[in-house]
């Protein structure tokens, strides 16, 4: 008999499913109100940031709606198929976060190591690019970007170049982008500039220790940002 490749089940994906089912049977309907992260984390056993990533999936597929502030509530009742928007192998946001941490915070150490005077340039040219996106009302995700591989390419080592353009492939696919919809603005973006320059300067100064430790805040924050509680006093 022929056989099936068989893939891996994301965590997120296995909450995600867990979660529609119950909707497809008919135990939320349209319009209800979906227990807390906190209490959903707790009854799966599982961590809060897996259950966000579950729900930001389920809201990319249209089955639920998320209200900052109120809670999660049912859109519709589903037909019991994933959508598969961003690819069970794919990366949750959060763990997108987590390599992201460790990856991006070396590359900052090893550009202080390592960055010329026209990479630390082009460092500080995407951080302008950033500065300029942001004043003319958009949210700076080209300069973003760029700053980010900029500092990548300062590494002097191409397989890093390599995997920092692939985390940054996944940084805007679906689920990621949805997660940040519910959080940008420009309030938000002066502060991530601002924790840019602190690993811009760091670089600059040849810092390794500084760009390393400031990199990681940059990371660690954006963590933080995205972890704020949905539900009204959560």
């Amino acid at each position: 008999m022929p056989l099936s490749s068989i893939e891996p089940r994301r965590l997120y994906r296995q909450i995600a499913d867990q979660i529609r089912e119950l909707v497809v049977r008919g135990e939320f309907v349209p319009g209800a109100r979906l227990p807390p992260e906190r209490d959903l984390a707790k009854q799966l056993g599982v961590s809060r940031p897996s259950v966000r990533e579950a729900l930001i999936a389920l809201e990319v597929e249209g089955l639920v709606d998320v209200r900052i502030g109120s809670g999660i509530y049912v859109k519709s009742a589903g037909n019991g198929h994933m959508a598969h928007a961003n690819g069970d192998a794919s990366a949750g946001p959060f763990e997108l976060l987590r390599a992201r941490h460790l990856i991006e915070s070396e590359c900052a150490a090893l550009a202080a190591k390592s960055a010329d005077k026209a990479q630390v340039a082009a460092i500080d040219a995407a951080l302008d690019d950033m500065e300029r996106e942001l004043a003319g009302g958009d949210m700076p995700l080209v300069g973003d970007r760029l700053f980010h591989l900029r500092i990548a390419e300062a590494t002097g080592n191409g397989a890093l170049v390599h995997v920092v353009k692939m985390l940054w492939e996944e940084r805007t696919g679906p689920l990621y982008k949805q997660l940040e919809h519910h959080y940008d603005s420009p309030k938000l973006w002066r502060a991530a500039i601002a924790e840019h320059r602190a690993v811009a300067k760091a670089i600059a100064a040849r810092d390794v220790e500084g760009a390393r430790a400031t990199m990681r805040r940059h990371l660690d924050q954006a963590y933080r940002r995205f972890s704020k509680g949905w539900d009204a006093g959560n």
